[in-house]
């Protein structure tokens, strides 16, 4: 199994949050064709709910989807990497009264630069993401600077 590890790309995962448990679907197309064109590997798929109390429950796709939003495509998709403490934790960034979908995948695009950087030594030492959010309030506020040389510099 470990062999099979060696061979993958970068694993991500996004814990998405649907307020009030409205989930359109509109992204799932998109999804799915980031899987069919294997730039992602879908490992996890979980779709939770947080309670007004607190507690978060796992949802079955019948509780997700519905006569326009047919989620049948993910049946099946668990690798079983996601354990309890993953739900606990997601659930704990989700808001009471929404829902979330947990998703866990392989970026198979970047497996033959992960397997040669392997190969190399290399190590994976640091990552994150920005949020779109912080990289516009960063532009808003490069461009409310004054230029370089200017009088109100």
């Amino acid at each position: 199994m470990s062999e099979d590890f060696e061979d993958m790309g970068p694993v991500d995962y996004l814990v998405l949050e649907f307020p009030g448990n409205r989930m359109t679907g509109e992204g799932f197309p998109l999804l799915i064709d980031l899987v069919d064109r294997r730039i992602i590997r879908i490992l996890d798929m979980l779709f939770v709910r947080k309670d007004t109390d607190g507690s978060v429950t796992v949802l079955e796709l019948s509780e997700v989807g519905d006569d326009e939003l047919d989620l049948t495509v993910f049946e099946g998709v668990s690798s079983g990497l996601l354990g309890q403490d993953d739900i606990e934790e997601a659930g704990a960034a989700v808001e009471p009264g929404n829902s979330a979908t947990i998703l866990l995948y392989e970026n198979t695009w970047a497996a033959p630069l992960a397997r040669a950087l392997r190969r190399s030594g290399a190590q994976f030492v640091a990552g994150g993401r920005i949020p779109v959010q912080a990289l516009l309030a960063s532009l808003d506020a490069v461009e409310g600077m004054p230029e370089e040389g200017s009088p109100a510099a």
